[in-house]
């Protein structure tokens, strides 16, 4: 007799099997809300890097959930769906997508890439002081 942990496949404990996804990992069902942002986010970048290399040599871009949410006493709150931070001391340029006000603007997916476009034409023109519409004929703010 082959005791169970001496066969070639062993089963969990329960006797269940390996656990797996239930469907497929290349298929939308699959990549969580976060994962479809991130990837909207590099797809534009990508677009953008193409029509305009030169700006994005020293602009990095990065993708948090939430703004921070510290202003000072005297300061109106207002939500911000993106910030720029311009380069000083060797760090370069960045700008800051807020992935949870963005997606509770959108209606819909198309929405939503719109959004992220606008956001990075936006703080594109801010920190290289242009305008969007020199940046992205097809910007609508």
């Amino acid at each position: 007799m082959v005791l169970p942990w001496e066969q070639h496949t062993y089963r969990n404990r329960h006797g269940r099997g390996i656990r797996r996804p239930v469907f497929g990992t290349h298929i939308p069902q699959y990549r969580t809300s976060a994962g479809y942002f991130d990837d909207q986010v590099l797809s534009q970048v990508t677009r953008l890097k193409r029509a305009w290399p030169e700006l994005f040599t020293r602009v990095e871009c990065a993708v948090e959930d939430v703004p921070p949410s510290d202003p000072l006493a005297w300061e109106e709150f207002r939500v911000k769906l993106s910030q720029s931070f311009p380069a000083e001391h060797g760090v370069p340029a960045r700008i800051a997508l807020y992935r949870r006000p963005i997606e509770s603007r959108a209606r819909d997916r198309i929405d939503l890439q719109l959004l992220i476009r606008m956001e990075i034409v936006r703080q594109l023109a801010s920190l290289y002081g242009m305008n969007p519409e020199n940046i992205d004929p097809n910007w609508q703010g």
